[in-house]
Parts: structure tokens; sequence; C-alpha cells
């Protein structure tokens, strides 16, 4: 079963359950994966596979995780718990995040296969490492750490 049906099952048991927090961001969630399959023209038939919808949950506790640091700023102390409560429920359909370590060395890793000396080939090191890692580890984290290694020291 996929995330996608992970989702939807919990969504129904949240909604049984009268767990309004949870079915909201649930729906949130299948929402924006919704959104993304219109805007890549998914058919009604197909799906977007498990890696493309980590991402966008990933991209959602994102947003949530900004919003926090506004909310903070702001002094909206009030707005904080509900949206920790909104990533909590968004990781547990995340797969196990990857250690600093393990991410580090699948990079060096492919780093090491693609030959890769340079700046300009860290879009294709960054594709290599995304299909690898299949959401263990944010986009940004990735980014951060191929751009430090292929950068001129």
């Amino acid at each position: 079963m996929g995330v996608k049906e992970d989702l939807i099952n919990s969504l129904h048991s949240a909604m049984k359950e009268k767990n309004i927090n949870r079915k909201n961001a649930i729906r949130l969630a299948l929402s924006a994966i919704k959104l993304a399959e219109t805007e890549k023209g998914v058919e009604k038939d197909t799906k977007l596979d498990d890696v493309k919808i980590f991402s966008i949950l990933q991209k959602e506790i994102k947003i949530r995780e900004e919003t926090i640091a506004e909310a903070v700023k702001a002094d909206r102390e009030e707005m904080i718990e509900p949206l920790q409560n909104e990533i909590e429920i968004l990781k547990e359909f995340l797969p196990s995040v990857l250690t600093e370590n393990e991410l580090m060395e699948e990079i060096n890793q492919v780093i090491s296969e693609l030959n890769a000396t340079t700046i300009k080939q860290m879009g294709l090191v960054m594709k290599t490492v995304i299909e690898n890692v299949q959401g263990r580890a944010s986009n940004d984290k990735i980014s951060k750490i191929v751009r430090d290694l292929l950068s001129p020291k």
C-alpha cells in the first residue's frame, strides 16, 4: 500500500474518531498531493510515486516550520502548538530520516560514482541522491551538503 492510501485510510480513521486536528492536517496534505497531480497532468488511473509524495509532505512540513518561525517573531504563541501538532502528524507518513553521517556517506558515494568535481554537476548529483534516499532526507539538506562538497575550497 502506498503513502497516499495510508493518508486516505488515516483520514477515514480520524473522521470516525472525530479527531479534528488530525483530520485537518491529513486533508491539507491530500489537497497538496491532489494539486501536484493536477499540475503534473496525472491521469485518474495513475498516481504520483511515493518519493514525490514524500517530497510534497516535506514541503508541507517546511511551510509549517517557517510559519512557526514567523509566529515566534510576531509573538503569536497561540499559533505555534497547532502547527507543531500538524508537523508531527505529517512526519508519521515519512520514512525514517537518514542520520547526517548516512546522508554524507550516500552523497560521497554518488559523487565518486559520477566523478563529479564541479558545482556545474550539482544537478546530476542531486537527482541521483534524491532518487537513492527516497524521501529519507529533505532536498534542502541534500542540496546544502552537495553544494558544500562540490564548491571550490
